[in-house]
C-alpha cells in the first residue's frame, strides 16, 4: 500500500498537536510503511516517546522496519509483526515486554467494507475492513488507551457517524473533527477524528487540500511544509 496524500496529512495533523509533543507512550495500529510513526517521532524529541508499532502483513512489517532503521530515530520505535488483538492481550509472537496503556493512538484503518476485494490478500488486509472490524479496532484502542490520552483516526467522511458511535459505547468521545476537501468544489472525501474518554465541546474544522490552479492550499502548506520536500 503506497503513501497517500490523506495519510501524509493526517500524520502532520496529529503531529503538530501540542499534546503530541509531550507523549511519552505512542502505538500506531496498522502502521503499513511507517509514514505516520515517523512523522510522530520527529516532534515527539524532547518527550523522546516510545513509539510502538503493530502491523499484522509480514511484509509491511518488515518494510516498517526498514524504513525506521534507516531513521535518527530507529532506537524509540518497536515493531510488532502481529494482531492488534494479541498485543493488547500481551500475547506477542517477538516475546517483547510492551507497554499497557498509551498516551496517543493513531490509526488509518481499514475501511473497505463491501466493496469489491483486490486479488492480493495482502492489500485486503490492509483496505478490507472484515480483516478488523472496526468494532474490534475500537474495543481494543479502549483498553490501550489512557484515561488521558488521545486517539486519533482517519476515516471516509460517509463512515465518520459511524466510527463516532462505535467509539462511545466504549467510553470514548469526539473531541475534534477535521473534513478533508481535495477542492472547494467537492464533497469533502476524509475525516480526521480525535477522541478522548472525558466528554468536551467538539472542534470542528475543515482543510482544503488544492486551490486556485491546482495549487496546494496555504493551510495543506503549512502542515506539511515540513515533510514534504518541495513545498
Amino acid at each position: 500500500m503506497k503513501v497517500c496524500t490523506d495519510a501524509c496529512l493526517f500524520g502532520a495533523w496529529v503531529a503538530q498537536k501540542e499534546l503530541t509533543s509531550k507523549s511519552t507512550t505512542i502505538l500506531d495500529i496498522g502502521t503499513g510503511t511507517g509514514l505516520l510513526s515517523l512523522m510522530l517521532a520527529q516532534v515527539t524529541e524532547q518527550s523522546k516517546a516510545k513509539i510502538s508499532v503493530v502491523e499484522i502483513e509480514q511484509h509491511a512489517a518488515s518494510e516498517a522496519s526498514s524504513n525506521f532503521n534507516l531513521s535518527p530515530w530507529k532506537d524509540r520505535i518497536r515493531v510488532f509483526n502481529d494482531s492488534i488483538q494479541n498485543f493488547t492481550k500481551g500475547i506477542i509472537t517477538s516475546n517483547e515486554q510492551v507497554d499497557k496503556t498509551f498516551d496517543l493512538i493513531i490509526t488509518n484503518p481499514p475501511f473497505f467494507e463491501g466493496d469489491l476485494k483486490s486479488p492480493d490478500i495482502n492489500k485486503n488486509k490492509a483496505a478490507h475492513s472484515t480483516e478488523l472490524p472496526w468494532s474490534v479496532l475500537i474495543e481494543n484502542v479502549s483498553n490501550l488507551l489512557s484515561d488521558t490520552g488521545s486517539f486519533f483516526v482517519l476515516v471516509p467522511t460517509l463512515r465518520a457517524y459511524t466510527m463516532q458511535k462505535l467509539a462511545e459505547s466504549n467510553q470514548m468521545y469526539l473531541a475534534e473533527e477535521v473534513l478533508v476537501y481535495n477542492d472547494a468544489k467537492h464533497l469533502p472525501f476524509r475525516a480526521m477524528l480525535q477522541f478522548k474518554k472525558t466528554k468536551e465541546n467538539v472542534v470542528r474544522n475543515k482543510i482544503v487540500i488544492k486551490e486556485g490552479e491546482n495549487n496546494y492550499s496555504s493551510a495543506f502548506t503549512n502542515l506539511l511544509a515540513a515533510y514534504y520536500l518541495y513545498l
